[in-house]
């Protein structure tokens, strides 16, 4: 367009963008490597929640991981060398993709308290991870267990000054219809932006 002031270009929605077979149900149970495996050790609990725009629209088919330790707060990883092995039944890492009304849901176990990277050990907790459409790069997050002693002690919450924003890292217990008799059924809802953000964590 010679000698003329060119159109704007579109607006465009920032990948990535997620087929829904990414996340399969399968990845969403930690609880067994296989269907016919033997099951993880540890208190079964069930995690739902929502992810959430400022505002508290939902946001769809976001993948939403989740890495934790096993019952006795071990990785399977090389890097960790304890005594006790690994629970070779539990899985560790799990995803799941947020449902048009931006639900997500997993099956593990309460992990078990691990040490830290600033001394002393990190209560147990689960890191989140989120992926999706508009996000320049993933974020980070935790799930802390309510009416957990050790979350007094834990280096990561004690370094949030504000008791507001740490609350928003603590998952709360819910009634939740879907889950096997005896599971500890948590829900914890993740917001991207606004008043009510959840705390991330630089990866």
């Amino acid at each position: 367009m010679s000698g003329g002031r060119l159109p704007p270009t579109p607006a465009q929605t920032v990948g990535p963008f997620f087929p829904p077979l990414l996340a399969p149900a399968a990845l969403s149970d930690l609880t067994r490597r296989r269907p016919d495996a033997p099951p993880a050790r540890g208190e079964p609990v069930r995690l739902t929640g929502r992810v959430l725009q400022e505002g508290g629209g939902p946001v769809a088919n976001f993948v939403v991981e989740i890495w934790q330790a096993d019952c006795d707060g071990r990785f399977d990883h090389p890097a960790d060398r304890g005594n006790a092995p690994a629970d070779r039944n539990f899985a560790f890492w799990g995803r799941a993709a947020t449902d048009g009304d931006g639900r997500y849901a997993f099956r593990t176990i309460k992990p078990g308290p691990v040490a830290a990277a600033e001394g002393g050990f990190a209560a147990p907790h689960i890191a989140v991870t989120l992926l999706g459409s508009g996000l320049m790069r993933r974020l980070v997050t935790r799930v802390y267990f309510p009416d957990e002693p050790r979350n007094e002690a834990d280096p990561l919450l004690r370094s949030i000054a504000d008791a507001s924003l740490r609350q928003r890292l603590i998952a709360r217990r819910v009634a939740d219809p879907e889950a096997p008799p005896g599971t500890l059924s948590l829900a914890f809802d993740i917001v991207l932006r606004g008043e009510a953000e959840t705390p991330f964590l630089a990866d």
